[in-house]
């Protein structure tokens, strides 16, 4: 055949081997996702079952039968369709309809495993979660490297998976499941990352395999044209040896000497042509290109110059001319010290490797070896051969063997790898560190020789049957390690096969579980004891009180539950600090159990609660003792960061079976009693009676009854008058709340205001109150009549942080001037939060609002407050005055205020005055104002109004 007839036939040929290659790597494509999906199903059906035994409920039992279902057709569906493909013939299964099921099956996969994500675990059950949620990760990393073969089936798979889940996780509202949607991202991108490295191993793998194919049926169809070639070459050769038989007849002696010499022509052409044949076919298959370098005249003889670089031979005449403008620049110094090394005789034979830009625009790598094989006179260096090759497959391969041994190195799992016999090849770092054996000390040696614990012993007849039979084992032993030391060990071990199906190596990944141990018994001491004081948490609390009340019940005896709370804790908090408070927290739990050893269990339920549990306490007397007991060891001094604190404690007591039966019912009893406890001044304990649930409920429905009245409008404010003593004027008001109740009549602030501030409806009232008063003042006004109207204001509505921009609303809407406006806090709440208090109280002087202090003298009274208030007004205790001519010691502490107050350049306010007596007295010592039945009683707004007129009058 000759070259042009090869020239025209090379392309199609080409193009159908190229074909049959796309062919061939489908069907290897299709046939590697069905084989490696087999595990990944069952595992994904085993994770499936596993989840639904943590998972199971009576509320969710619908939801998680449909997914159990759905599951476990999906999961035959798939088996079935992994066995047909396998039973189909070979041209059938490069049919686009398989790899399309595929497809079709792994997003199924995918949405099955996001499904008890989104709508099964429940969000307030932490140890669930982690546990569900590493069963659905190990099951998409499982799938995740099995469909690593075709990124369209990975993401077809991942993508239904990861999304629904990612976004749920992240927009849910609890703070553990959005960490654990940002765990699902990273593992999402490390998915994605693993699965595209593995394909790109893979295709270069099947890529180089099918091409290495491809070159031998090249070589052996050039093999059998040239059999052909030599076929005719050699009949040629016999009928010119016939011929010159004939003509040696006619001419014996010419003819044997032309004979002699033909015949040592035709051996050596014979020879010539058979080295020149087998030259060809080795540079062909060595992928050889031979040049020839003229360094005189720069003229460079290539042969293979299109199949390396993708161009022609006149392309290129100059070598160095052509090598200087498609070099890559790293390269060039390299490659110009080795050639001039050579040409100056350092080196024996030119080698060296550097990068070309191919004719298609991609670089490549080219290795050149040759030597100088002419010199001038001078032993100037005049001509070169050598050969070259294009050596990028070799350099990927290298590149990927240092990344897979820099994996090797660098993984933090221990890694070793085994003959068939379980004799040590390599291990990395990691198994050092790990074992303490270093790897001088390992390489060789049977696993079974080195140090290993009884039960790795025991199963090792165990784990080369699984690993012969299944090809892979993994499990957790306990191995030793160098130093004796034993340790948990999560092992996986997994066969390698050659082509032929013979067992070459084993590797064996490795981790060292003492950290997770040690992590795992941590979580569940935290799960179940308080951090803090080391007492037992709200949910161990929960359990041991199920289990005492079951004991009680089988027993007939009785069970006693003791609420304790800490009295004004929170004003701890507040002023001392939390480091402080914590210390107070753990010297109380250590007192509780000091005062109590014969109790069953002993928790802190929340911040400044805590619990006592007393299986079988005998007598109520001795309850009670033991109540007493517990309180005087609580309330004992103690020294916490350089300050003696006492610390009292209200304690609320509910019994089983005398009061309740439940448990529910028992704790909430117990929080009953605890909160009169507390009503009752605190520092004392409290049995829970019939008559106090019938109190809470009077409470409950009166509470009930109070949102009512601020909805339907039955609230009204009175006025009771401020009597000027300096002219006998009516000059303020003091703006008082009532209740028009339904059934009950008008009731006073007393009845309702303390519920009022439990509730947080005083901030409601208050405003309510601040409103009408403000309105009302500006009314009056308008008529000719300036009066200051006080408001009371609760603290609940300084804590909210409004006040201020509240305040200066009002005043804006009702339009009253802000020096008529006066804002009255009692003493004993200004010592609850001083600093907001008295930053709300700047911000409120700086509009111009007047501000009182109510209830002076009931409280600490340190004239260090009323340095840091920017107060206007005093108002002085209705206890002081009502025995104002009775008792000297409040005259004198009345004058006192008075005195003190006048200094300090504050007005005050004398409050409850119901006497003339009590009148002559303030007035004689300079009080400014005064309020109490002697002058009037609280009033409707009409009567106050008409009271106003008739003082205009007089």
């Amino acid at each position: 055949m000759s070259a042009a007839t090869r020239t025209i036939r090379l392309p199609a040929e080409g193009r159908a081997i190229g074909q049959q290659f796309a062919t061939q790597i489908a069907i290897e494509r299709t046939r590697l996702l069905y084989q490696g999906s087999r595990l990944p199903t069952l595992f994904m059906l085993l994770t499936g079952l596993a989840c639904a035994y943590l998972l199971w409920s009576p509320q969710e039992s619908l939801w998680l039968a449909v997914w159990l279902v759905w599951l476990v057709l999906l999961a035959v569906v798939r088996l079935v369709q992994m066995t047909a493909f396998d039973a189909a013939p070979e041209q059938r299964r490069a049919e686009p309809r398989w790899y399309r099921a595929f497809l079709l099956g792994a997003a199924a996969s995918g949405l099955a495993l996001a499904f008890p994500v989104i709508m099964l675990v429940p969000a307030e059950d932490f140890t669930r979660q982690a546990l569900v949620y590493g069963l659905i990760a190990a099951a998409i990393l499982s799938a995740g490297v099995a469909y690593a073969v075709s990124l369209p089936a990975l993401l077809t798979f991942a993508l239904p998976c990861l999304l629904p889940t990612l976004t749920y996780l992240l927009l849910s509202d609890t703070p553990a499941q959005r960490a654990c949607g940002v765990l699902a991202a990273i593992l999402g991108v490390a998915l994605l990352l693993m699965a595209w490295q593995i394909n790109r191993l893979l295709w270069c793998s099947l890529l180089q395999g099918f091409q290495n194919q491809a070159l031998l049926a090249t070589l052996e169809q050039s093999k059998r044209q040239t059999d052909v070639l030599n076929g005719r070459l050699g009949r040629e050769v016999e009928q010119r040896r016939r011929a010159e038989r004939r003509l040696s007849d006619a001419h014996d002696d010419l003819e044997r000497r032309v004979a002699e010499r033909t015949r040592e022509l035709d051996e050596a052409t014979r020879a010539l042509s058979s080295s020149q044949e087998r030259l060809t076919l080795a540079l062909e298959a060595s992928e050889l290109g031979l040049w020839d370098w003229n360094l005189v005249s720069d003229e460079v003889h290539h042969s293979q110059l299109r199949e390396i670089f993708g161009v022609e031979e006149d392309t290129a005449p100059g070598m160095l001319r052509y090598l200087r403008t498609h070099l890559h620049p790293e390269d060039l110094p390299q490659l110009r010290q080795a050639l001039v090394a050579h040409l100056k005789g350092l080196t024996e034979l030119y080698v060296a490797e550097y990068r070309v830009r191919h004719a298609e625009g991609h670089w490549l790598w080219v290795e050149d070896r040759g030597r100088a094989v002419e010199r001038d006179a001078s032993g100037r260096v005049t001509r070169m051969l050598g050969t070259r090759r294009d050596i990028s497959a070799r350099k990927i391969r290298e590149t990927d063997q240092l990344l897979a041994a820099t994996v090797f190195e660098a993984a933090s799992e221990g890694i070793v790898i085994l003959d068939p016999g379980y004799r040590v090849l390599a291990v990395n770092g990691a198994f050092s560190q790990v074992t303490g054996y270093q790897r001088d000390e390992v390489l060789g040696r049977r696993v079974a020789a080195i140090s290993s614990s009884r039960d790795s012993q025991r199963q090792y007849q165990q784990i080369d049957a699984e690993l012969r039979e299944h090809g892979r084992w993994q499990g957790e032993l306990i191995e030793t390690r160098k130093s004796g030391e034993l340790y948990p060990q999560w092992l996986q071990l997994n066969v390698v096969r050659d082509a032929r199906g013979t067992l070459r190596h084993v590797v064996g990944f490795f981790a060292d579980l003492s950290a997770r141990r040690h992590a795992e018994e941590r979580l569940r001491y935290l799960s179940n004891y308080d951090e803090l004081t080391g007492l037992a948490n709200r949910t161990l609390f929960r359990e041991r009180l199920h289990e005492a009340s079951q004991r009680a019940r089988q027993g007939g005896r009785s069970l006693a539950l003791l609420h304790i709370d800490l009295d004004r804790f929170k004003l701890l908090n507040d002023s001392l600090g939390h480091e402080v408070a914590d210390q107070v927290l753990r010297q109380m739990a250590r007192r509780l159990a000091q005062a109590v050893p014969e109790a069953d269990t002993l928790a802190r339920i929340s911040g400044d609660e805590f619990a006592v549990l007393l299986d079988s306490y005998g007598s109520l007397s001795a309850l009670a003792r033991s109540a007493e007991r517990l309180l005087g060891k609580l309330r004992k001094p103690m020294d916490v960061g350089g300050q003696e604190l006492v610390i009292s404690a209200s304690v609320g007591i509910s019994l089983l079976p005398d009061n309740a039966r439940e448990i529910s019912t028992l704790i909430s009893q117990a929080n009953t009693a605890m909160q009169q406890a507390k009503r009752l001044g605190g520092n004392g304990f409290q049995f829970f009676t019939d008559s106090l649930q019938a109190s809470t409920l009077q409470r409950l429905q009166l509470e009930n009854q109070l949102r009512k009245a601020i909805e339907d409008g039955q609230l009204d404010v009175f006025y009771q008058p401020k009597l000027r003593l300096a002219d006998d004027s009516l000059s303020a008001a003091e703006a008082l709340v009532r209740w028009h109740h339904p059934e009950q009549g008008l009731l006073t602030p007393g009845a309702f205001i303390g519920l009022a501030e439990e509730t947080g409806l005083i901030g409601v009232i208050g405003e309510f109150v601040l409103r009408r008063a403000c309105a009302d003042a500006c009314a009056w006004r308008a008529q000719g009549m300036d009066i200051r109207v006080s408001v009371n204001i609760s603290v609940h509505q300084v804590r909210l942080g409004n006040l201020t921009s509240l305040v200066r609303q009002v005043l804006d809407d009702s339009g009253l001037p802000a020096h008529l406006l006066e804002l009255e806090l009692t003493e004993s709440q200004m010592l609850d939060n001083v600093e907001t208090i008295a930053r709300s109280f700047q911000q409120l002087r700086a509009l111009g609002v007047k501000l009182a202090i109510d209830d002076f003298g009931t409280g600490f009274s340190s004239l260090s407050y009323l340095k840091r208030f920017p107060v206007d007004v005093l108002k002085i205790d209705q206890s002081f005055i009502r025995d104002l001519s009775a008792s000297a010691e409040d005259a004198a502490i009345t004058r006192a205020i008075i005195a003190m107050a006048h200094s300090l350049e504050l007005d005050v306010v004398a409050e409850g005055v119901e006497e003339q007596a009590q009148l002559d007295f303030l007035k004689s010592h300079g009080c400014d104002e005064i309020q109490g039945y002697l002058i009037a009683r609280p009033l409707a707004v009409d009567a106050f109004v008409a009271l106003l007129e008739e003082q205009r009058r007089d």
